[in-house]
Formats: C-alpha cells, structure tokens, sequence
C-alpha cells in the first residue's frame, strides 16, 4: 500500500513539473549498445534505448527505457530478452517560488523522485531530494539522494546516492561529451556500486550533419554487487566491469 502511493507521489511530481504548457526545452535520442562480459545475465548483450529529457516551468523530467537482447541465450527467467526504464521527474524550488536560491556552488534545490519498472512487474520507488551544483567546466552536475521502497517484501528499504553529469569539450571542428551516472545504494543487504559513463564524439558534424544529433563512441559500466547481489555469494561472480560500443541519435 505504501508503495503504491509513493508511486502515485512521482506521477503527481511529474505531473506538476510539466504542469500547463510550460515546456521550456526538451531533447528525445536512441541508442545501440554491444557489449560482452555482462555478469548475472547472458555474456553478450545488445540494448536500444530510448531516452527523454525535458525543463519545465517547474521542474524538470528524465525518462529512458531500455530493450535488452541476449543474443540468443537466456537469463535467469528463460527470457531471450527484457526491459528496464525508469521516470525520474524533479520539482525545482527555485522556480515554484520564483526566487534564486544558489548558495555558493548549488544552483537550485529539489525534491526528486524515480519510477523503476522492468520485466516480471520489477518495481521499485525512490523518493528524495537534489542539487543542481555549478561546477566549472560541466554542462550540468546533478546530486539527487533518495529513500529506496523496494518492490519485494523481504528486500530492505535502503538509501541511494546519484550523480549526473555532462561535459562537452571542443575538439577540432567536432565535439567530445563526457556524460553518465552513478547510482550508490547504501544498504547492509543489498549495498552495491554502479559507476556508468559515456565518452561520445559528435561524428555527425563530420558526415554534414547538424551538430549534437549523432554521437558515436563508448560506454563503461561498473556495478559492484550487481543488482544488489554481494560478489562471491553462492559461488557467483557479480562484479561487473565491462565496455560497450554506442551509437546516439538525437532527433
């Protein structure tokens, strides 16, 4: 019951952030990735993933799904293939009361929450708060903390910490983004570490595109305790550490 009406709170957040018609801005891209030595799941793996990012007159909304194929194997499930996305809206303060809020390097102050859902009704609920920080040379730098409410009654509610950054650098006549996440789940039972960034260049530019439309490039993807899962626990491996190949187009 809990769950769900924190669930319900992250529709109702995302529902006033995007309140009226005040779309400030908005971006929409896929992305192909191919990578190998996954842990926990099939080796190989292709993933298409749809991503929406957008400001609003009152906060701001991310949401990505992901489409993951095996290459033919199956996971733990006998599935060939699966999902996973989440809907993380933000309501800012600054723009609800109309007034600069930035002390020293924090730009903005906001309450946070995620959406989690995946394949065999996987759900879990994140509710906390965030920080817009001003850091040099960053196109943005995020710092949300949230209170996890897990979907399984006997996986303990933990605390997560999330870093979001983006740093575009000039190189040549081209540009280099330097983006990802990091999500810290702070727990005694499920504590795990997922370090995930992007090194993308903007090849578009160079085949007669417009520029920030077509990136190519890689992805790193560390996660400690895979899915919560401590290394060594039942023989397994769950230290992941992995590269993927990926292609971006934003439209």
């Amino acid at each position: 019951m809990k769950k769900k009406v924190l669930a319900g709170l992250i529709v109702v957040l995302a529902g006033v952030g995007m309140a009226g018609d005040f779309l400030q801005w908005q971006d929409n891209s896929l992305t192909y990735l191919y990578g190998e030595n996954f842990k926990l799941d099939p080796e190989t793996q292709q993933t298409i993933t749809f991503e929406h990012v957008s400001g609003w007159a009152y906060g701001d909304l991310f949401i990505f799904v992901d489409g993951i194929y095996f290459n033919g194997e199956r996971d733990s499930e006998r599935n060939r293939a699966t999902f996973y996305g989440e809907v993380a809206p933000r309501l800012s303060l600054s723009k609800i009361l109309g007034q600069d809020l930035s002390v020293l390097f924090i730009k903005d102050w906001l309450v946070a929450g995620c959406y989690e859902f995946g394949e065999n009704s996987d759900e879990n609920v994140l509710v906390g708060a965030g920080v817009d920080l001003d850091i040099p040379g960053f196109d943005f730098f995020q710092l949300n903390v949230y209170r996890r409410y897990n979907d399984h009654a006997e996986a303990p509610e933990s605390y997560q910490i999330t870093p979001v950054w983006k740093m575009t650098i000039p190189v040549a006549d081209t540009t280099v983004v330097f983006d990802g996440f990091i999500d810290w789940v702070i727990d005694d039972a499920t504590r795990n570490l997922h370090i995930c960034p992007q090194l993308k260049l903007d090849v578009g530019t160079l085949v007669g595109l417009d520029a920030n439309k077509l990136y190519a490039g890689i992805e790193y993807d560390y996660w400690k305790n895979k899915y919560g899962v401590r290394d060594g626990s039942f023989g397994l491996d769950t230290d992941q550490n992995t590269f993927s190949g990926i292609v971006k187009y934003h439209f």
